[in-house]
């Protein structure tokens, strides 16, 4: 019983050290990361801190003897006060196709919204900047289309939505990072409060087509099966975001602040019933999600869905037209047309 007794006891050591050593190295890596990615003015200044707080850490940790672990302690709780100190800004140099932030001014029925993106592309950094205002009717609202891009198909992209009207054409918002001059995405630096967030409102000639046209991304396109008044609600709820954005800047976060995990946090707001999906992340997969779950139609298999609702082809045909949301849904199988 006593040897028994003694490997549960080695074993449960090896597994408390080992958990030990997994949490140290994350907290030095968490760390490492947020000087490297922080507010300091250059970008040699940044990394040579990064690495210098690095080998401290596994000095003090792990080589020293005595362990310095209180001296670790302190040095981490100062990079993570001042990594929380590091405040969001309207206020930079940002590129023209996140210079504007929208702003929406409700009035009963009417919406009127401010800073709608509709810029004509002759390139993707070459285009001719226009910010139009436009005006809609809730009572003419009439449903959701749920774009997924794909910059390389596989476990992520970017998804964003179009509101529906009858009367006028689609309004399309995408959640973004908005990068600076000279910025560029970065998946990691998204977690390190590199990039403040932005609810681009825009016309789908512009958000859809320089996507497709410019960026060469691979775009579907799918019909939610929500009624007129859970998409009046959704709506709603943007545009108050997009007022709150304005009022007060955030940043943007892969995880907890982004394009798919905010769709289905004001889905849930909106009424949505269901429980996270680890698709919800792995937006890659959503289209599947949508598709078990019956948020879109179900009549055809998902491959075959998939297959028909890939709009490139279509895009590419309807470049500059003024029909152009027209032309890109009229081979689609699950809107009717």
């Amino acid at each position: 019983m006593r040897p028994l007794f003694g490997s549960l006891s080695r074993a449960l050591g090896w597994v408390i050290a080992g958990v030990k050593f997994l949490c140290q190295a994350l907290l030095i890596a968490w760390a490492a990361l947020a000087i490297h990615y922080s507010n300091l003015p250059w970008a040699v200044l940044r990394s040579a801190l990064a690495i210098a707080f690095a080998a401290f850490a596994i000095w003090a940790l792990w080589l020293s003897r005595p362990r310095r672990t209180i001296a670790f302690t302190v040095l981490f709780l100062g990079v993570a006060a001042w990594w929380i100190s590091i405040a969001p800004s309207h206020d930079r140099e940002w590129r023209p196709e996140v210079a504007v932030m929208p702003r929406t001014f409700i009035d009963g029925d009417r919406v009127r919204i401010t800073g709608v993106r509709n810029f004509d592309y002759r390139s993707r950094d070459d285009f001719t900047v226009r910010y139009e205002e436009r005006e809609v009717l809730l009572s003419h609202l009439s449903g959701i289309d749920f774009y997924v891009s794909y910059w390389a198909e596989g476990l992520v992209g970017h998804t964003f939505l179009s509101f529906i009207f009858d009367n006028a054409p689609p309004l399309n918002i995408s959640i973004e990072t908005r990068p600076e001059v000279g910025e560029g995405f970065n998946p990691i630096a998204s977690l390190f409060k590199q990039f403040e967030l932005i609810y681009v409102v825009g016309d789908e000639r512009d958000l859809v087509g320089l996507r497709v046209n410019h960026r060469q991304e691979t775009v579907y396109l799918y019909r939610l099966n929500t009624t007129a008044d859970d998409a009046r609600r959704l709506l709603m709820i943007y545009l108050q975001r997009i007022n709150e954005l304005a009022d007060r800047p955030e940043f943007y976060h892969l995880l907890s602040n982004s394009c798919t995990i905010n769709i289905i946090r004001y889905a849930n707001a909106a009424g949505r019933a269901g429980r996270f999906d680890i698709r919800h992340l792995f937006n890659g997969l959503i289209d599947s999600y949508l598709y078990h779950s019956g948020r879109i139609d179900t009549t055809l298999p998902f491959d075959e869905l998939r297959r028909r609702s890939l709009i490139n082809a279509a895009v590419q045909a309807a470049d500059g037209a003024p029909d152009f949301s027209d032309r890109i849904r009229a081979s689609l199988p699950t809107i009717p047309h």
